[in-house]
């Protein structure tokens, strides 16, 4: 059972989860043989105040 972690900031809508969630799944079972109801994707959505890069919050940046 695959199980997979991806953090990224807000901001995607509905459609581009799903093409992300869709995608991945489809990269799991090509390269693993693991059928797509098995594999697990958690994503973890951060706010922009709540991600730094170079001490500077991504909500900082223009």
């Amino acid at each position: 059972m695959p199980i997979v972690h991806i953090d990224l900031i807000e901001g995607r809508n509905e459609e581009q989860i799903k093409g992300l969630v869709s995608d991945v799944t489809k990269a799991i079972v090509k390269n693993t043989g693991a059928p797509a109801e098995h594999v697990h994707i958690v994503l973890n959505e951060m706010q922009k105040n709540r991600y730094s890069v170079g001490g500077n919050l991504k909500s900082d940046e223009k």
